[in-house]
């Protein structure tokens, strides 16, 4: 085989518009290796399988950071989806708007999220196959409060930028994350060759064990069971036996077994009815309701007179009738036996670490969590140290300045224009550095004389003490002296809370997010 052209030497003809200088003889099945390696790893790496750091694939990390761009907020009205779609494929991700629409409806459904990640408006679809989402341009999106913190201190170089696809703009390598979304909303994927297959876990349970893991940097997988006691799904059907849970939590991968949530009631004249109230994850009542009748049909199920979806609104009820003096633990061990209302979650915690597929068990996964977090923290204190430190440079122009206003006023009238003033405010008798004098030069003359020395002495004292703050943490040799409290925020072990020095209120998982967060299903 020969790539571009054809070349006398190898018995080939020339194609039109080549040389023979332009030909690489080549192996066919050398290049089909090499072209099916390019595209798997394309897949596995762009598309399919999720970061450890933010559980985010590429597609939901460029949806909420198109949508932050556009200030679609939790304080803001909601937008049309069409918009949003549009902005993303735009600007970050040149694929289908369909796909992208359907990863922006994933985030907004409470049943495919244990805490939803979008603030949808509009019909997001049911959990039935042929309940899907309204079509983009009728339904409307803004960012949920949870996902804020998904996206807070990404203004304040605690990530990576690069360029999106056509080098017009930029786009972020990965999120700041200020919870562990991968263990608390899960994720699936199919790559080639691999897959991903994550179940959702109760927040307040994963905060508290990456707390652990924190003050206990050696932990393992069982020891943080006792904090994570297993996935939390969000539609709170049961989960039969532990071992499912061992074997995912220590290995990263296992099979949990879910049961739906069911009663028997007893009726008149020996009927009895079962009454299914909660299902299994990643199911419907719709295709429970099919199975069974095309169950009873087959005769393969007896008993059954008669199935009822009596489901309202987001509350799943089905009710099966049976016929007179069936019992009614032997059809429902049947129905479990065959149809959805018992199914198995084929636990496969696999996750990009440094871009490359890996399995990881509990402790291994919360532990790359906390190594993020740790670069996010120390990026942004450097962030706000050098920040602090070139505002501390400023109030020390303008307290000197305070001393000398006459004279700095004259100096400024005498001079000829903007540079000669600069220049003679960094000369004798001020010597103002070229900030100083820059800064003093853009104040108007009355911002100038009404200057309060008394406001630009309490601003250098708690400038003096965020530098001094944050140094004590950058200078901290031990990465686990940075730790997550239980509510939420960041701070050092000296008690230093670090959100409250950046004027971001910090984040409280069981309260200023609501009350569901942190309750266990």
């Amino acid at each position: 085989m020969a790539r571009g052209g054809g070349d006398d030497r190898t018995g080939t003809e020339a194609l039109p518009g080549t040389t023979s200088a332009s030909i690489e003889p080549i192996e066919i099945q050398e290049e089909m290796e090499r072209s099916f390696l390019e595209y798997s790893m394309s897949v596995i790496v762009s598309r399919a399988l999720p970061d450890v750091r933010d559980g985010l694939k590429p597609v939901h990390r460029r949806i909420l950071y198109s949508m932050y761009e556009q200030n679609l907020r939790p304080d803001r009205p909601h937008a049309k989806c069409a918009k949003a779609v549009g902005e993303v494929m735009g600007n970050f991700h040149p694929h289908g708007d369909s796909a992208i629409y359907d990863a922006l409806a994933r985030m907004a459904q409470d049943f495919s999220l244990r805490h939803m990640l979008i603030d949808g408006h509009g019909n997001f679809g049911g959990r039935g196959p042929e309940e899907g989402p309204a079509a983009m341009r009728y339904t409307e999106c803004r960012l949920a409060p949870i996902a804020m913190e998904m996206l807070a201190g990404i203004d304040e170089e605690t990530i990576d930028f690069v360029p999106n696809y056509d080098g017009s703009t930029l786009e972020p390598t990965v999120l700041p994350s200020r919870f562990p979304n991968l263990m608390v909303n899960g994720s699936q994927g199919i790559a080639v060759g691999m897959a991903t297959n994550i179940p959702p876990h109760n927040l307040g349970e994963v905060i508290d064990a990456t707390v652990h893991l924190l003050s206990h940097p050696d932990a393992g997988p069982d020891e943080l069971m006792q904090f994570v006691k297993g996935p939390d799904f969000p539609t709170a059907a049961r989960i039969l036996g532990r071992q499912g849970i061992l074997d995912a939590f220590r290995t990263g991968k296992g099979s949990i077994k879910m049961r739906a949530v069911t009663d028997i009631e007893e009726g008149r004249g020996g009927t009895s009815r079962i009454v299914v109230t909660d299902i299994p994850f990643q199911t419907s009542i719709e295709v429970i309701e099919q199975k069974i009748g095309e169950l009873a049909n087959a005769g393969i199920v007896e008993g059954i007179s008669d199935v009822q979806n009596d489901s309202a609104g987001k509350q799943p009820r089905l009710v099966i009738s049976l016929k007179r003096d069936v019992n009614a633990n032997v059809v429902l061990n049947n129905l479990f036996k065959h149809t959805p209302l018992q199914t198995n979650f084929a636990v496969n915690f696999v996750a990009l670490v440094d871009g490359v597929p890996r399995t990881l068990n509990l402790a291994q996964a919360l532990g790359y969590y906390v190594a993020h977090q740790i670069e996010v923290v120390t990026r942004r204190s450097e962030f706000r140290l050098d920040k602090a430190r070139k505002r501390a440079h400023i109030v020390e122009g303008l307290l000197k300045a305070i001393d000398m206003l006459d004279a700095v006023i004259a100096t400024i009238r005498a001079s000829e224009d903007q540079p000669a003033a600069r220049t003679a405010l960094m000369a004798e008798p001020f010597s103002f550095s070229e900030q100083q004098a820059e800064h003093i030069l853009q104040m108007t003359l009355g911002r100038l004389t009404r200057l309060g020395r008394t406001n630009l002495e309490e601003e250098m004292a708690q400038l003096r003490q965020t530098i001094a703050d944050l140094e004590a943490i950058l200078q901290r040799e031990d990465e686990v002296e940075i730790e997550i409290l239980p509510n939420g925020e960041v701070r050092a072990k000296d008690q230093t809370t670090l959100t409250e020095r950046g004027g971001r209120k910090p984040l409280t998982m069981r309260e200023d997010l609501g009350g569901e967060y942190g309750e266990r299903v």
